[in-house]
């Protein structure tokens, strides 16, 4: 299993990765967890809305648009808490 993606040089650990080809193009679903601690960070990033996107252990990269993005109901305003964010990105045409 994929155990970790990089968007834009930033880390971020997963606890679920999908990928398909759509129209020749990759189409990416993780699932990953942030915690209270982390949340101002992964935030103001994902609000970027597209980026360079690295899967080192597919040896995988390429630009890509968030396409789908939740997360779960957990108020990561308080410590302590982690909250669960799924993201689907698919790859910008050149």
């Amino acid at each position: 299993m994929v155990s970790k993606i990089i968007l834009n040089d930033r880390t971020i650990q997963l606890c679920s990765y999908e990928e398909e080809k759509v129209n020749g193009l990759y189409k990416v679903s993780v699932i990953f967890n942030v915690t209270s601690e982390e949340y101002h960070d992964i935030a103001t990033l994902l609000y970027n809305g597209t980026f360079d996107v690295k899967i080192p252990e597919k040896e995988l990269m390429f630009r890509g648009t968030i396409y789908n993005y939740s997360t779960s109901i957990t108020n990561l305003y308080e410590k302590d808490q982690v909250g669960e964010y799924k993201l689907t990105l698919v790859e910008e045409k050149d």
